[in-house]
């Protein structure tokens, strides 16, 4: 498989962006990430090439989200960050005096196809306001919990 950690990186990003809904600086989403502010402000860049993010200078400078969260997939946000194909192909063409060789890249080109196409879709259903609210839950969950826990 070829999808990196920067789709995660972005969708983690985004949905701290689409919780607070205000602007964020990329050392604070950093922090959440337990990650480098200059790695996330390189994410940030492609979210904002690929208009889900929009970025202010200045004191209270920082990043918000270009549109509303339930306008914004996880797709989107792959899309954004990841190049090429998700599932790597052949490096250079089997032998075609093999007769597996021959049709196996044919054949692997088709299933490729439709399971990245069957990712897109179930990304492509999948928006942050969604996940902002699974956080919300989850932070219930959470304190509810909490006393069962001291």
């Amino acid at each position: 498989m070829s999808v990196s950690s920067r789709s995660a990186v972005a969708i983690h990003a985004l949905t701290m962006l689409g919780r607070w809904n205000r602007s964020l600086t990329s050392a604070e989403m950093a922090e959440s990430l337990a990650s480098n502010p200059v790695l996330v402000r390189r994410i940030l860049g492609s979210l904002r090439d690929a208009g889900l993010v929009s970025s202010s200078e200045g004191r209270n400078g920082g990043w918000t989200l270009a549109r509303p969260a339930r306008e914004i997939t996880l797709y989107d946000a792959y899309a954004a960050v990841e190049a090429g194909p998700v599932l790597s192909r052949y490096p250079h063409p089997p032998s075609n005096g093999c007769e597996v060789g021959r049709h196996m890249q044919r054949l692997l080109d088709v299933e490729f196809r439709e399971a990245e196409r069957a990712m897109e879709e179930r990304l492509g259903r999948t928006t942050i306001a969604f996940l902002v609210g699974q956080v919300l839950a989850c932070e219930r969950e959470r304190d509810r919990r909490a006393p069962e826990l001291s």
